[in-house]
């Protein structure tokens, strides 16, 4: 009979090896336990076919141009269908594993009694004879096993569990083509090294498809399915050793059923193994881009967008088979990595973290820090915390955002009516004893503190606008016009731009909220100064923008945005902190573009920040010890083999954020921001630097001295002006 036997035929021959088992075992399954007279009842009154579920599959996270950059998996699989494995493929597996298969209905009879004789003679399984059909059956068993019990019971070395294991394969001939079961088995066969099927195989053992592999490469993974543990290439020179002899047999058994010539055998046996190992990391340690690769896999695992419990969202990302396709940028994931890498390295105990989001959308394109991802020392090179992101998303407790927030009391002001010019005198140093309530209503005074602006006592004092109160980040200006604005109407403007605690813990509604007490993430800054980009949209921050499952059904992300803030407003913003770059603490960083932004410095240097914006890119930047922010403060530190008597939001976070600014958006259109509604926003009054500007200007006023003349501007407020805007880079050193 050849191995072109018609289905029919096949049937029959299926049936006769019913009828001729029943006959020859009845002894055998007599001492198997079962009785002489079911004896032909268990081999012609069949079970239906065993219950298949899905194979476990590897999923994929793929960035936005298709490439693949982290994958989880219970089982490293990925089925394919037969006509995607190379012929010779086939043949080597049938020669091997069962060489009448296309003979026979489910069962080598020859082979069976063969085995059952001996096996019942022996008390336990002792020899083979499963024909490729009955091994698919022990396959899916254990594969569809929900407990270890089951498995085990799947895999039991014993007569009744063979004959159990017949039956079922008999009904599965019934069911399916020969074709469907060889497919059905190449797909679920265990080769070795962690590879599970002949798709992942062909990659593991030789980076090639499953459609590509020849003759000598078919032949080894044939070889590899009975012994799979013995004959790993992954482990050693004996597995290997091993391994060649076993696809020598191949060959051999290939050669005598005359599907190869014996020269081809010969021509191929003298051939080395020619093994090209191809890694399959799993898990996000081993991931190109572990810190967006984490993010993902918690929301995965805890949104329940993507499953109803945690173990049904357990179980669909490492057995599901998905492609999830993300947000990242790889230009973009590219220029943060190596902006970082460039001034921080992963064995300082500092730590860089940047994360990049697109205003308008919330799509997450880049997060990168300094630490490598995987376990390690504490405060070593590695760490198993997500540096970028909340919580929830696997990071720590976050770092105090410091002076990013007085852009929420910025955007409060602007639109509570106040203008650009507004503003009003400043002492050098406070004490919030009254005026501060939280949204409660309750005072939230803290009359024991005294709060100075970043130089210390007595620095920055002077009339100050909107303006440059931002530019020069006072934080006695800020502090007074928090209080004016109130302290609620600010927090409720950071909420409504997405700010909540890195630590899930509700905001510090406190003074000192406006400097930046409360503990953030990069990630979190960088999507609400996003919205800021996107003229007061804010976008809740996405990394998934769709799944595809193993049948290529499609489900796509769409963007969470609301409208923050006004759009005037916004505009507004974006105008003042675009003069941070050109006359305020980011003078002389030329990003190259339009782009606004915010310093932040800790009181006693415990972190820095820079966060800032194009309408096309967003990204925020931390820097702090990684062993504890208040602890080891960032003073008289060497970073990235760089000295730094204080570390300051100007210092590195801002020219990290500068050079991964610039080469992410290299080549992009520079779009600048919407010009701010000057009849609204224009003008304003501060005493005192009201008419100092005006007398720098040139023009005189009436000062009502003895002699009733013109007083010209004196030098000392010429120094403070010029410094005001910007023309100078210190402070004079005489108080105002």
């Amino acid at each position: 009979m050849t191995v072109r036997t018609s289905i029919a035929t096949l049937g029959m021959v299926g049936a006769l090896g019913g009828v001729l088992v029943a006959a020859f075992a009845a002894p055998v399954v007599a001492g198997a336990g079962l009785a002489a007279k079911g004896t032909a009842d268990t081999f012609t009154h069949l079970p239906p076919a065993p219950r298949e579920e899905p194979l476990s599959e590897v999923t994929r996270l793929v960035d936005a141009s298709g490439h693949t950059f982290a994958q989880f998996y219970q089982a490293n699989r990925t089925t394919v269908r037969l006509d995607q494995v190379a012929p010779v493929m086939r043949q080597a597996i049938v020669a091997i594993e069962d060489a009448r298969f296309y003979e026979h209905g489910g069962m080598d009879v020859i082979g069976t009694l063969r085995a059952l004789i001996a096996n019942t003679r022996a008390g336990s399984i002792k020899q083979g004879g499963s024909s490729l059909t009955q091994q698919l059956v022990k396959n899916i068993l254990v594969e569809s096993a929900k407990t270890e019990e089951e498995r085990d019971r799947a895999r039991a070395p014993s007569v009744s569990r063979k004959i159990h294991e017949l039956r079922l394969a008999l009904a599965m001939e019934r069911k399916y083509r020969k074709g469907e079961i060889l497919e059905k088995y190449l797909n679920i066969a265990y080769f070795g090294a962690g590879a599970h099927g002949v798709e992942a195989a062909a990659r593991r053992f030789f980076s090639t498809s499953a459609a590509e592999l020849t003759l000598t490469e078919a032949a080894t993974l044939a070889g590899a399915v009975r012994t799979p543990y013995s004959t790993d290439p992954s482990i050693g020179r004996a597995q290997r050793a091993r391994l060649k002899e076993r696809r020598d047999l191949v060959l051999d058994r290939m050669a005598g059923l005359k599907l190869i010539t014996r020269e081809q055998a010969s021509e191929a046996k003298a051939s080395p193994l020619g093994l090209k190992l191809k890694p399959e990391p799993g898990g996000c340690s081993q991931s190109e881009h572990p810190y967006f690769c984490m993010y993902v896999h918690r929301e995965l695992l805890t949104n329940e967008v993507f499953g109803s419990t945690a173990a049904v969202r357990r179980a669909r990302m490492e057995r599901g088979g998905l492609v999830i396709r993300t947000s990242l940028n790889p230009k973009a994931q590219k220029a943060a990595e190596r902006a970082i890498r460039e001034r921080v390295n992963p064995e300082d105990t500092e730590v860089a973290a940047e994360a990049m989001v697109e205003p308008g959308t919330g799509w997450i394109r880049a997060m990168a820090a300094s630490k490598k991802v995987g376990p390690g020392k504490k405060g070593g090179a590695r760490t198993t915390y997500n540096l970028v992101a909340d919580v929830r998303h696997g990071g720590g407790q976050g770092l105090q955002a410091g002076s990013t927030f007085k852009v929420f009391t910025l955007a409060t002001a602007l639109k509570e009516g106040w203008r650009f010019g507004d503003g009003f005198d400043t002492p050098g140093s406070l004490v919030p004893s009254k005026g501060y309530r939280d949204c409660a209503g309750k005072p939230v005074n803290d009359p024991s503190a005294q709060v100075f602006n970043a130089g210390g006592e007595g620095s920055d004092g002077g009339p100050h606008s909107l303006e440059t109160g931002t530019w020069k980040s006072v934080n006695i200006f800020y502090m007074m016009l928090e209080r004016k604005v109130g302290l609620c109407d600010v927090v409720k403007t950071a909420r409504e731009l997405g700010v909540v605690r890195a630590d899930g813990r509700p905001l510090r509604e406190v003074p000192t909220f406006t400097l930046g007490v409360n503990e953030m993430d990069p990630l979190t800054v960088a999507a609400s100064f996003a919205a800021l980009g996107a003229r007061g949209r804010y976008c809740r921050p996405l990394a998934i923008v769709e799944i595809a499952d193993r049948n290529d059904r499609r489900t796509r992300v769409r963007p969470d945005c609301h409208q923050a803030i006004e759009r005037a407003v916004a505009d507004a913003v974006s105008h003042v902190l675009t003069g941070v770059f050109d006359k305020g603490t980011m003078r002389g960083q030329d990003p190259g573009m339009p782009a606004a932004g915010k310093t932040g410095t800790n009181n006693g240097y415990t972190s820095a920040w820079f966060a800032g914006y194009t309408p096309r890119l967003a990204a925020a930047v931390s820097v702090g010890d990684i062993r504890g922010s208040y602890r080891h403060p960032l003073r008289n530190v060497e970073i990235g083999g760089q000295y730094y008597g204080s570390v300051q939001g100007a210092s590195l976070p801002g020219p990290i954020w500068v050079d991964s600014m610039r080469r992410a958006l290299r080549g992009e259109e520079n779009r600048g921001f919407h010009s701010p509604d000057m009849s609204r926003f224009g003008g304003g009054h501060t005493p005192g630097l009201e008419e100092a500007l005006a007398e720098e200007r040139g023009e005189t006023r009436e000062r009502g001295d003895r002699r009733g003349r013109d007083h010209p501007i004196s030098k000392r407020h010429r120094k403070i002006i010029e410094w005001l805007l910007g023309e100078r880079r210190h402070p004079p050193r005489d108080r105002w």
